[in-house]
């Protein structure tokens, strides 16, 4: 059964990203360097910084060097599984929807011949898969996607992003997926785009956003098993609800752009390809 739930989300990675995904994401992120190729006679409209002085000399006419873009790139997906991420009020939970944006994010990568690392945290780094390729490789990522167990504990983005600044040795892109319900990531965050490509992905539930009118009801806080009774026949409180809930999203994109870090909402009552998408090519246009 868990093997046949793997398959079925592989698959239904796979036809996102070759139908939908794959082509805006080659085009957004590129190669992280140069390897040499050959070394082969100049030609009219080569470069001339290309030209090999020392070759040459010995051949008597120009020879360049040829450099082929090194294509692979370590992706790092960064998942946050702490209790705030068990929210759900609709088809599925924020966690649910990370765990198949991570999968999508694998199976693109490796349809590029990248190498794809898996970071799980809460309040700790409770897993990390390290960068490789390769299917068998995918298919553990996304089981550990989907049957990572959680615990009741908070969110510290900064130390997952401590801990993939001390791991990530070479430059990559990092897919920092978290509702970012943390107050002091901004310094640790910002050191590790300095070095990396990091991309916020936020997963959010229409419940955070406003409140329905459906009499008392008992809120629970899952990071700290705290409940509360509130009225939401009380139209002043939705509203004051509704206005925290505005100003924290219009904080943390403001927090996330100080940083040089591109972020997108993605929702878990509507399908978040699209949202994706539109974030990849304004990056390729951006580029």
């Amino acid at each position: 059964m868990v093997l046949r739930t793997i398959r079925q989300v592989e698959i239904h990675a796979r036809v996102l990203a070759d139908e939908m995904l794959v082509g805006t994401y080659r085009s957004v992120f590129k190669g992280s360097g140069l390897d040499f190729e050959e070394v082969r006679e100049y030609e009219p409209g080569d470069e001339i910084r290309s030209i090999d002085w020392n070759v040459t000399a010995r051949m008597g006419v120009p020879f360049i060097k040829k450099y082929r873009e090194e294509r692979a790139l370590n992706i790092y997906v960064a998942v946050d599984i702490s209790a705030s991420s068990w929210f759900g009020s609709v088809r599925q939970s924020k966690r649910e929807l990370a765990a198949d944006v991570g999968a999508l994010l694998a199976v693109a990568a490796l349809r590029n011949y990248d190498r794809v690392s898996l970071v799980l945290f809460s309040d700790r780094v409770d897993e990390f898969i390290p960068p490789r390729m390769g299917r068998d490789h995918a298919l553990h990522v996304i089981r550990q996607l989907l049957y990572a167990e959680g615990r009741r504990a908070p969110t510290d983005v900064a130390g997952a992003a401590r801990f993939l600044g001390n791991v990530a040795k070479k430059r990559g892109v990092v897919f920092l997926v978290s509702d970012l319900l943390d107050v002091s990531f901004e310094a640790p965050v910002r050191t590790l785009a300095q070095k990396h490509d990091v991309i916020a992905l936020v997963p959010v539930d229409p419940r955070e956003l406003e409140l329905p009118s459906v009499g008392v009801v008992a809120l629970e806080d899952a990071e700290t098993g705290q409940t509360v009774e509130v009225n939401t026949s009380d139209n002043r409180l939705r509203a004051t609800y509704a206005e925290a809930a505005q100003e924290r999203r219009l904080q943390r994109r403001l927090t996330l752009a100080r940083m040089g870090v591109d972020s997108v909402e993605l929702f878990t009552d509507r399908p978040y390809v699209p949202a994706l998408m539109a974030l990849f090519r304004t990056r390729s246009r951006r580029m």
